[in-house]
């Protein structure tokens, strides 16, 4: 019987699960998934939580509740791989696991301990991050009382999860501070290393007009060396300096360490794949997906979607000797909270910036592509609902995992 092992039961490595589950003959296959937590969160609901719109129990449900029951899930910390014996150890047991493929999804995380200042006496005081669950809890409670003064969202480095989650919180802190009638009270910032507010020009535009028009500072190509919190200031590697009364931070990504350990990452400890197929460019058995791949696209859900989507086809395929025939184009797709009730949407991939049109039915939409609408915010608060009961379950989603150029206005 082959073995199929997956790194990781976050959304790639669940929906790898859920899709190859139902397309391996389970007579021929054995197929084990292994995660170091039980709890399964849905991070872009992160976001929502400071500003009241989630609370925890939005986030969250057991992971075992999306694994097939023919798959074996184990819940233990991943302690090596060893891709010449084909094997992992965990540390449940001290155990091996042995395969003849390995899928590695084992995401990518915040290490605020890279910047110095960062962690310390003034971490979740005046200093927070909204990407853990815990750090989204503090800033909740933290922002309940917090009396106004200049609040900074500072990207610290490239790449990070979610490319657009630090700009939809800087535009519903706009919102949230003008709800409570203290938007007078509060200076906002945007510091970030790119030169805008977005790496596609188009967006750039349309995102920086969408933060002048609020009222939202934006210090671009600022690249932060550390953070002093006793005097409160931000500085980069060019001394440069931004105060701040209060901090978010997007501290520096970085895949799990396990995966450097084993030698079998950069220099961030993402593997190398090749950005079509996910097949790693040190072994012909393992495949990275998701945030845990070293692709030149979007840490985002919707690339670990479509990405999933294109190795699934080809897995079958290739354990046969046969060629990959599907080639993923970097497609991501996101919906941006602008505030108000209203939100922008982009379609882009490796080649394509995101363009203006309708999406998913050409010219007819019901969704907005590079356009600030009330509709585009209710596809955003939507996908909460087909994350839990469709995406990570394998389902069939109404949207191509190759991106279309149909709608686009070009």
């Amino acid at each position: 019987m082959k073995k199929l092992l997956i790194l990781g039961a976050g959304t790639a490595g669940t929906m790898v699960a859920n899709k190859l589950y139902h397309t391996l003959d389970p007579d021929e296959w054995k197929i084990t998934i292994v995660d170091q937590e039980e709890t399964h969160y849905y991070q872009p609901g992160f976001l929502f939580i400071p500003f009241g719109i989630y609370g925890k129990t939005d986030v969250i449900k057991p992971k075992r509740n999306f694994i097939p029951a023919g798959v074996e899930m184990i819940v233990s910390t991943i302690e090596m791989i060893e891709p010449e014996a084909n094997r992992v150890r965990i540390a449940r047991d001290n155990r091996y696991l042995d395969y003849d493929y390995l899928v590695i999804a084992t995401g990518t995380a915040p290490h605020p301990e890279e910047t110095p200042g960062l962690e310390g006496d003034e971490w979740r005081k005046s200093i927070h991050d909204f990407y853990t669950i815990d750090g989204t809890m503090a800033l909740a409670k933290h922002l309940r009382n917090w009396q106004g003064g200049r609040l900074a969202v500072n990207i610290v480095d490239l790449p990070y999860k979610c490319p657009v989650a630090p700009l939809e919180f800087i535009f519903l802190a706009d919102w949230y501070f003008h709800e409570k009638g203290m938007r007078d009270k509060v200076e906002l910032s945007l510091v970030t290393p790119l030169p805008g507010a977005f790496t596609k020009p188009r967006a750039a535009k349309l995102l920086g007009n969408t933060l002048e028009d609020k009222n939202i500072n934006i210090v671009p190509d600022f690249y932060i060396e550390r953070v002093d919190p006793a005097a409160k200031k931000l500085i980069s590697y060019e001394e440069e300096t931004v105060e701040y009364d209060l901090l978010v931070t997007i501290p520096v990504n970085m895949g799990a360490p396990v995966i450097g350990k084993s030698g079998l990452g950069d220099d961030l400890n993402f593997v190398p794949v090749d950005k079509h197929t996910f097949l790693s460019k040190q072994f012909d058995n393992i495949f990275a997906l998701g945030d845990a791949a070293n692709l030149p696209t979007s840490k985002a859900g919707s690339v670990a979607h479509f990405a999933v989507d294109i190795f699934t086809q080809n897995f079958p395929r290739y354990v046969e000797g046969l060629e990959m025939l599907e080639e993923f184009d970097g497609h991501a797709n996101c919906y941006i909270e602008s505030g108000f009730g209203k939100g922008i949407l982009i379609d882009f991939n490796y080649d394509v910036e995101p363009l203006p049109g309708k999406f998913p039915l050409p010219g007819i939409g019901p969704f907005s592509l590079l356009q600030e609408s009330e509709m585009n915010h209710w596809g955003k608060m939507m996908f909460r609902w087909m994350y839990w009961n469709i995406l990570l379950k394998g389902k069939e989603m109404p949207i191509t995992a190759k991106m279309s150029m149909a709608g686009k206005w070009a």
